[in-house]
């Protein structure tokens, strides 16, 4: 994997994924996952759908960023990321990350690609701001989509561990052996990333649409761990 997408992928970042935790908290507070054993479902489900859609906007936009498009480009992806995710939380979740993400990024590979990209999104989703800079450093769109996929499961992992204080060399057992899978979606993310934005795939799930929305509404009526 190239060095930036390394970089990109490591909980060090100063992105803001720290305060993310993927649906987590709110499947913990239903008391929905309680135990290590429970971890493995969430984290392959939420690999496989919120996952692979971010994998595959990360991989496009990896793939445009290469290719120097037209920063009008960069509107029409982050409108087609906007409509693959019905959840108003959801949607904000990527950006607070996105733009956390851009600030730290321009000064680590500063591009008149990222210029024109945050001319016309200033908010950019999360998904498509990492699949940029990994672009802009030389990294591939596999590069970009492994990286988002490891995000996908890593956050709310350690998230896990956080809310349920499990042991962390268990839960980070539980992710090393999600990388078959990990593999395959950055594989099929690379795979369409020269699509037509308007083609690219919709892998969703609702039941995490739902419980995006429903730790929105608690959060503010509560105090919470994560924003998301």
């Amino acid at each position: 994997m190239d060095l930036s997408a390394l970089i990109l992928a490591d909980s060090r970042f100063p992105g803001g994924g720290h305060v993310h935790s993927g649906g987590l908290e709110e499947v913990v507070a239903r008391k929905l996952i309680r135990h290590e054993r429970d971890l493995p479902g969430f984290l392959s489900g939420r690999l496989r759908t919120a996952g692979e859609l971010a994998a595959v906007f990360a991989a496009a936009s990896a793939h445009a960023a290469a290719r120097g498009v037209h920063k009008g480009h960069w509107r029409v992806l982050d409108v087609e990321l906007d409509a693959r995710t019905p959840s108003l939380a959801q949607r904000e979740a990527s950006r607070a990350q996105g733009r956390g993400t851009a600030r730290a990024g321009r000064i680590a590979w500063p591009s008149p690609v990222l210029d024109g990209l945050l001319a016309v999104t200033p908010r950019p989703h999360h998904p498509v701001m990492l699949g940029a800079l990994v672009g802009v450093a030389g990294g591939s769109p596999l590069d970009a989509a492994a990286a988002v996929a490891y995000l996908a499961v890593s956050g709310p992992a350690s998230a896990a561990v956080r809310l349920l204080g499990l042991d962390p060399f268990a839960v980070n057992g539980v992710v090393a052996r999600l990388s078959g899978e990990l593999r395959a979606v950055a594989e099929r993310a690379a795979a369409v990333a020269g699509d037509d934005p308007a083609d690219l795939p919709a892998p969703r799930s609702p039941a995490l649409d739902l419980l995006a929305e429903a730790h929105s509404r608690h959060h503010k009526e509560e105090v919470r761990l994560f924003a998301s």
